[in-house]
């Protein structure tokens, strides 16, 4: 007898990117529900004779006592005969015990939620079903189309309403199985560009890889639109290579879910300077990422990671990006634009920049006398923003004891990492290693100034 693993199945079905279509064309019998003294949902579906093979798999795996508890309530999205036929001819098998219990558990609980919802509260979007994630405490989500009847765009809801001492029966045409994060893009029109793009750049199957464990902030349609009105091209203008480090500047390679997201800097999938590209997180009313794209939608949770949904596509920062989408820098971008010094930190570099927060510079002015930017000299200001400079990509694990030319040339950096990060004695690196595109960012805690 052929075996298959949960993973080989999740492969078959969704293949490269593209969901079996349903069959409309044959209707199914209504469900009559004879009044019986017990009518649980497990008595329900024993009571038709066109959900014979979901009883045998409620039996096979235990799981009919528990749908069977009329102390609790549940959603049951339940295949017919057919739709298990359908399934079991797709993958190749036989029957039901070709199929290890453990995944047939989970593929069974994925068809369940708890509590009861009839068709009048149900409405489009992600629902927890029983099924467990990858992550202790976070299940699986079931994405529900209400205008199509469709779950995650494969199973129709052929008949609603089926009601149960113990909760609802939706019947639907097709089995639905958990989807990996590439599985979700496709199930969902609002991912499709995200879909498009994903395929495009060749990374469908990093991206449903079900030995990895992501996070990925997801654009929504409208994100694109935006990025490819701005850049004046199409979907079809960008290569893989063009697609592929702004794609992976939106993964995180860890299972982060909305409760455990804070405020800093997190590394992405994306490379530079053999490197790992770091996002900006900001938490307050909201989630946003550098500065702009908010998060809007949260923890759908896939069989290997979760994923947000962000309002705007986020790409891979300069170092004066990373400057500019942080509003503790704002002083800084103000005298770097004053110095025009943009043009030449966004060159390719790479370049070290120890950046000052406000704070720091307005310590300085204070000890200065002077209000703000406005009251230093250009060449003045040019001089002592060079001196934050370095040469190279330059890590904090690279640092060592000793002097470091900077772009100015008169002036060199006593390093000393006996306690930390410090500079010129008294200066102290209080956030080390925001990669950037083209360098790499420490944030210090006063402004370094050329004697």
């Amino acid at each position: 007898m052929k075996k298959l693993s949960f993973k080989m199945m999740t492969i078959l079905l969704l293949g490269v990117f593209v969901f079996a279509s349903c069959s409309e064309d044959d209707e199914e019998d209504e469900i009559i529900v004879d009044p019986v003294e017990s009518n649980t949902i497990v008595d329900v579906a024993s009571g038709n004779d066109d959900f014979s093979i979901l009883v045998d798999a409620l039996v096979k795996t235990g799981l009919d006592d528990a749908l069977a508890n009329e102390d609790a309530s549940f959603t049951v999205f339940a295949p017919t005969n057919d739709a298990f036929v359908a399934l079991l001819d797709e993958l190749g098998v036989s029957g039901l015990d070709d199929i290890p219990n453990e995944t047939l558990t989970s593929v069974l609980l994925y068809h369940v939620l708890n509590g009861e919802a009839p068709a009048s509260a149900v409405s489009t979007g992600y629902y927890s079903t029983l099924s467990a994630g990858p992550a202790e405490g976070y299940n699986l989500s079931l994405y529900v189309n209400k205008e199509d009847l469709m779950l995650n765009s494969r199973a129709e809801i052929v008949q609603t309403d089926v009601m149960a001492d113990n909760g609802v029966i939706h019947v639907i045409d097709q089995v639905v199985l958990p989807l990996s994060i590439t599985g979700h893009a496709v199930a969902n029109a609002d991912f499709a560009s995200l879909a498009a793009a994903v395929t495009k750049a060749g990374l469908a199957d990093a991206l449903a890889d079900e030995s990895a464990l992501y996070t990925v902030f997801a654009p929504v349609n409208s994100a694109f639109d935006q990025l490819l009105s701005d850049l004046g091209v199409t979907l079809d203008d960008l290569t893989a290579d063009d697609l592929t480090p702004i794609l992976l500047y939106h993964v995180v390679d860890a299972f982060v879910p909305a409760a455990d997201v804070a405020s800093g800097y997190v590394p992405t999938l994306s490379p530079a300077q053999d490197r790992n590209v770091s996002l900006q997180i900001g938490v307050g009313e909201g989630v946003v990422l550098n500065g702009s794209s908010n998060v809007v939608a949260t923890d759908v949770v896939a069989t290997n990671g979760i994923i947000h949904a962000i309002d705007e596509v986020v790409l891979p920062p300069t170092v004066v990006d990373v400057a500019l989408d942080n509003p503790d820098f704002s002083i800084l971008v103000e005298a770097v634009v004053k110095a025009e010094l943009v043009e030449t930190l966004n060159g390719d570099g790479p370049f070290t920049v120890f950046a000052p927060v406000n704070a720091a510079f307005e310590e300085l002015f204070t000890a200065l006398g002077v209000s703000g930017i406005d009251d230093i000299d250009v060449a003045t200001l040019t001089n002592v923003l060079l001196a934050h400079v370095v040469s190279g990509n330059v890590a904090s694990t690279d640092l060592s004891n000793g002097s470091v030319a900077t772009l100015n040339e008169a002036k060199n950096l006593e390093i000393n990492i006996d306690n930390g990060v410090v500079i010129d004695g008294d200066i102290n690196v209080v956030l080390a290693d925001v990669q950037a595109t083209n360098g790499i960012v420490h944030v210090i805690d006063k402004v370094i100034v050329p004697e």
